[in-house]
């Protein structure tokens, strides 16, 4: 038991001796090799660091921003990945609102350059056939008397210049006859009283002719004709065979229709577009497959309160009376703004309405990712499919063109300037997400996508985004377009309203409005005021009845 004692003693501190020169080659091999170690955790740091580039949202809740993959907190959604901006991107406006190639692509957006252009509009225009009122003529009673013959026995009956329409016996007009045969006898010594005894008869419409008749024969006539001024149609009598009538009584009325006037309707929303001269080309709803042209000769200087159009004339000769006066005619006018033969022209689809704004989204030069930047401009006329602006954009700037409202509710979401938020306030979501990043760059991600799936809780939280807009359809009664025009422009008048669109198809206006602004039923009276029906309101029967007859739809 002694000997193995001394055995395990001896071992032990052999195994004591290599321990120590093991520590000792050790440390001296770690301790040259040490200045390395500081390298390597260098690369750890740049890999973290490249890996904290990368931002993870989600497609429906751009709002969550993370730096790591994983799923939305409030759909369970798989986060998808977003670049983020660079430490080094100091000149970024904090206004601008930046997407990833793939955000651009999915919410379909396009963008298009601010060129200058010669601004055309085509017109539609509706009226009706109306006769020329300076072949018009109006036959009242001179004198009074008694119809003893009738030579026109019914309306419309042609006649011509200098024929019978009717014989009248007169005591007044005997008596002014007498008064002219005795002024004959003093004709040397009281020339006066001769010549107003003529007068006289004159103003009575006598002719010079039938005055020389009665001084030839030294005797009074006691029946006097009553004859046709122009030739032309009887559009009117007003007195029978043996009637009484009395001095300034309506007798005929005669219209020459060989020459008639074509009366358009035109909105003051045009009428900056129209001049004239300009050319007309028109159809004539009961002649169809016949085509007639004419020009502007004058353009009323008015617009009715009520319908809010002024009228212009077309002038045509109507030889053969094919065209019968209240025939409804529809015509286009082509033309341009007088000095404005280099405007800048942009798309409708670029513009967003805030009532009595308009909003565009221009495009940042030189960035690696697509960014956008809210204007507001001034516009000039509608030309059409595009508008002229007055102020805020210049040539050869790019503007987006569609997928406009999506950039726009990014910004509202990032609270950035917005056409919803004009003065750039950060909007509330409805959420609380702790620590979460809620900077803009992930607010532009996948619009379309979250606007498909957005579920009941996401549509609460998108109504609280864009601050109390409503979108509603209404009824409204109406037959054209010019009917749309006017239900359009009368909901639009009010502040508040976004957009309003009409559908003649279906009779459904489709209204964007401020909920906060405006009630919906005050859009139903203002609508109804301009003269069509809705299912709240109901239109004054007087401004009913001063519509164009192409718009007087059928009342309940």
């Amino acid at each position: 038991m002694k000997t193995l004692f001394n055995i395990n003693k001896k071992e032990i501190k052999l195994i004591g001796v290599a321990l120590l020169i093991g520590f000792s080659l050790g440390w001296l091999f770690f301790h040259k090799s040490g200045g390395e170690k500081p390298e390597k955790h260098d690369n750890t740091d740049h890999v973290e660091h490249a890996e904290q580039e990368t931002i993870w949202t989600c497609s429906m809740h751009p709002q969550i921003k993370q730096d790591k993959p994983g799923q939305c907190p409030i759909c369970a959604m798989d986060l998808v990945p977003i670049a983020s901006l660079s430490s080094d991107d100091e000149h970024v406006s904090p206004d601008e609102i930046q997407m990833s190639e793939s955000a651009v692509q999915l919410a379909n957006i396009n963008t298009t350059m601010v060129t200058k252009g010669i601004p055309r509009k085509s017109i539609s225009l509706l009226g009706k056939v109306k006769p020329d009122e300076r072949n018009i003529a109006e036959l009242t009673a001179r004198f009074g008397g008694r119809i003893e013959k009738l030579f026109v026995n019914y309306t419309g009956q042609e006649v011509y210049r200098g024929q019978k329409l009717a014989t009248i016996y007169s005591p007044a007009l005997i008596t002014a006859q007498k008064e002219l045969l005795e002024a004959v006898q003093f004709k040397k010594s009281n020339p006066d009283y001769y010549k107003a005894a003529i007068s006289k008869l004159k103003l009575w419409d006598l002719t010079d002719e039938q005055i020389v008749s009665i001084t030839e024969n030294s005797e009074p006539q006691l029946y006097f004709n009553v004859l046709s001024p122009i030739t032309g149609t009887v559009t009117q009598r007003h007195v029978a065979l043996g009637n009484y009538i009395k001095e300034g009584d309506g007798l005929f009325e005669v219209i020459d229709l060989t020459k008639i006037w074509i009366m358009f309707d035109a909105y003051e929303s045009d009428l900056p577009w129209i001049e004239k001269g300009d050319h007309i080309e028109f159809t004539i709803q009961s002649l169809p497959g016949k085509t007639y042209e004419g020009k502007v000769t004058y353009i009323d200087p008015f617009i009715d309160p009520e319908t809010r159009v002024a009228q212009l004339r077309v002038e045509l000769s109507n030889s053969k009376q094919e065209l019968k006066p209240e025939m409804f005619a529809s015509g286009i006018l082509h033309s341009q703004i007088t000095n404005s033969s280099n405007a800048l022209l942009i798309p409708k689809s670029a513009i967003l309405w805030t009532g009595k704004r308009a909003v565009v989204y221009v495009k940042i030069p030189d960035r690696e990712t697509p960014s956008f930047k809210y204007r507001g401009i001034t516009l000039g006329p509608d030309a059409g499919n595009f508008y002229v602006v007055a102020e805020g954009l210049t040539e050869g700037e790019e503007i987006a063109t569609n997928g406009v409202f999506k950039i726009d509710a990014a910004a509202q979401l990032a609270g950035k300037l917005s056409m919803m938020n004009p003065e750039g306030s950060k909007v509330s979501t409805g959420y609380d997400h702790g620590n979460m990043d809620m900077s803009s760059d992930a607010n532009v991600l996948h619009l379309g996508h979250s606007e498909m799936q957005m579920n009941n809780q996401d549509k609460q939280t998108n109504h609280q985004v864009k601050a109390n807009l409503e979108h509603t359809i209404l009824k409204v009664s109406g037959n054209c377009s010019m009917c749309k025009a006017r239900i359009e422009e009368a909901a639009l008048s009010l502040d508040g309203v976004n957009s309003a669109d009409w559908y003649e198809e279906t009779k459904m206006l489709h209204l964007s409005y401020n909920a906060d602004k405006i009630k919906e039923i005050q859009i139903h009276k203002a609508i109804a005021k301009a003269g069509h029906d809705t299912e709240k309101a109901t239109a004054p029967q007087d401004v009913y009845d001063k519509l164009p007859g192409c718009c007087q739809y059928s009342r309940k």
